[in-house]
């Protein structure tokens, strides 16, 4: 396992969707993760510590578990199938440890709120995590971009390719004839 921070919460210029940026603890790998902006929103106001008049669903769980004697103790991302990640929840019930499972983004806004660790399977860092200097040396665009944006400016890389500069005409810059004369 591999323990993980959260390095930032950032806006998809394309949708609606949060990207949450995990950074292991021990190197420069980035995991990117796709939320929804409500999961976002719960997370940002559990860092920045913000008051709220009445309980967001997180703080309910969080306050569910406590009040049943429970102790959430860690949060581990386990796996990646098919572009969805997958995660657990483990908390300690007296004698017993339980898991359960979760979306990353509930499990992130949790853990934020309880202060524990969040983890991630090995496999799954190195199937889906990045080294960005080492991504730009390769020549590659990191994968948020290169997987989203590509299709989407495919129609602007054709206008641009159809265009002939040659059959451009300024009228108002002067021609070679008005420069002699």
């Amino acid at each position: 396992m591999v323990e993980v921070t959260i390095d930032s919460i950032r806006v998809s210029l394309m949708s609606q969707h949060r990207i949450i940026i995990l950074k292991e603890l021990t190197s420069e790998r980035f995991l990117p993760i796709w939320i929804g902006p409500y999961e976002a929103e719960a997370i940002t106001v559990s860092l920045q510590e913000m008051e709220v008049a009445r309980p967001l669903t997180h703080d309910l769980l969080r306050n569910i578990i406590l009040t049943l004697g429970g102790e959430v103790q860690r949060v581990v991302i386990m796996d990646l199938r098919d572009d969805v990640f997958y995660a657990r929840i483990t908390v300690k019930l007296g004698d017993r440890v339980v898991e359960i499972d979760s979306r990353p983004s509930d499990a992130i806004a949790l853990a934020v709120r309880v202060h524990v660790p969040v983890f991630v399977d090995e496999a799954v860092m190195d199937k889906a995590a990045s080294i960005p200097e080492q991504a730009l040396e390769d020549g590659e665009m990191p994968q948020s971009i290169e997987d989203n944006g590509d299709e989407r400016l495919e129609i602007f890389k054709d206008f641009v390719d159809k265009l002939d500069f040659d059959d451009l005409e300024d009228s108002s810059a002067p021609s070679d004839e008005d420069l002699n004369n």
